[in-house]
């Protein structure tokens, strides 16, 4: 890539963006070629939300406020911005003629920040120049007084004390998100195999089928129907329900398993065969894939009709598939929770064609994890939006709301 004009230090940092190259092979590249890297420090890692960049020089800090003049005004009208738009903007500046304007912005089309739509339109950004945007330019944004009283008012108004409480906390958070952000909101509960168990009961049925009814730390109830060989009697099943209660409260029907399976290996006594109908119950209880989807709460996809973000009805109509394939959302969010992320609440940010699933590659996908009782039960909240999105404002709503709905659902565990 050959960007004429364009501060080299910049250049190297913007391929380090576009390109798939490793960071090593990055730095041996321009020690080998003698040059000076200049940030060497974003090479490595992405910028840390609590340090500051070293110290740019001025052709460094205007190819950054162009793209940042660009990247807001787009925010806001959703149009192309065009150069008379910017000259506007720093008409107070020294320095800024409509030519040098001009010229930088067509170095950042030709770095891959920005495109030309039309021949004679403006420039919009490009998810790489988001990407960069997000990664070295965005502030960390606290949220309005009025955010802040929107998103208590919409989650408070039921108590999660009880399972439908907790149930109904996750569906007013995503419409919450859904509806400050105008994107699409989605919360997803830790799954039944995850869940940290706080009461569970069996309840016999006819042809040897048992309802399995457990309640989780958080007042969640995951109700699972399974069928058994051998054939129990109700007292049985109590008695096995009152032992796992008794005995493993606060605990996983992973961990559950596990520990069932060492004590049959330690003690061949009396409880021979209770231990038995607990593994062989926890067993069936985790068959079946329900036991790792966990509930999935999307509101807002009617939304994405509104956004010009996505003129293409069939991409569109993509879009809207993924939406109702719950599996897929939990494959996508758990994928961006998984990469590593420098903003504050362990916020995930993925932009554009950094999402693998391709109905996905126009949008915008901010997420954060929560977590329920010393760190046991995760869960998931986000917002998909096109790539114009409010990254600060999202993000900030995106951490308060996960610590909100952690703190509450772990007071309900208590």
């Amino acid at each position: 890539m050959v960007c004429s004009g364009l501060p080299e230090s910049l250049i190297l940092r913007l391929a380090a963006i576009s390109s798939g190259l490793s960071v090593m092979r990055r730095l041996k590249s321009a020690q080998l070629s003698g040059k000076s890297t200049g940030f060497t420090h974003l090479l490595m890692s992405r910028r840390s939300p609590n340090s500051q960049d070293q110290k740019k020089n001025p052709a460094d800090q205007r190819a950054e406020a162009v793209l940042a003049a660009i990247i807001k005004e787009h925010l806001v009208t959703g149009e192309a911005v065009g150069s008379r738009v910017l000259s506007d903007r720093f008409a107070n500046g020294v320095g800024w003629s409509s030519a040098t304007i001009r010229n930088v912005m067509a170095e950042l089309e030709q770095a891959g920040l920005v495109e030309q739509p039309h021949t004679s339109a403006g420039r919009v950004p490009t998810d790489n120049g988001y990407r960069y945007y997000v990664d070295h330019m965005l502030s960390e944004t606290s949220l309005s007084a009025e955010d802040l009283r929107s998103i208590n008012e919409m989650l408070n108004s039921d108590s999660p004390e009880s399972a439908e409480g907790a149930e109904g906390l996750m569906g007013r958070a995503s419409h919450a998100l859904s509806a400050l952000s105008e994107n699409v909101g989605i919360v997803i509960s830790p799954t039944l195999a995850g869940n940290c168990l706080k009461h569970i009961e069996f309840v016999l049925l006819a042809d040897r089928r048992i309802l399995v009814v457990m309640v989780s730390a958080a007042n969640l109830v995951h109700n699972k129907l399974i069928y058994v060989d051998a054939a129990l009697g109700q007292d049985e099943l109590d008695r096995t329900a009152r032992y796992l209660n008794v005995e493993f409260a606060g605990k996983s029907l992973l961990a559950i398993r596990a520990r069932i399976l060492e004590l049959m290996r330690e003690e061949k006594a009396m409880y021979d065969k209770l231990l038995r109908n607990a593994i062989m119950l926890c067993n069936r209880s985790l068959e079946g894939p329900d036991a790792e989807n966990p509930n999935v709460y999307v509101d807002g996809t009617s939304n994405i009709l509104m956004k010009p973000d996505f003129p293409n009805i069939e991409k569109m109509r993509e879009l809207f598939r993924t939406f109702e394939e719950k599996s897929r959302l939990v494959k996508i969010l758990s994928e961006c929770i998984s990469r590593d992320s420098v903003y504050p609440g362990n916020v995930h940010i993925v932009i554009g064609r950094e999402n693998a699933t391709p109905s996905m590659q126009n949008c915008a996908l901010i997420s954060a994890p929560y977590r329920i009782q010393n760190g046991e039960g995760a869960g998931t909240i986000g917002v998909v939006g096109p790539m114009r999105i409010e990254y600060s404002r999202v993000s900030a709503m995106v951490n308060y709301m996960a610590r909100l709905i952690e703190r509450r659902l772990t007071e309900a565990a208590l």
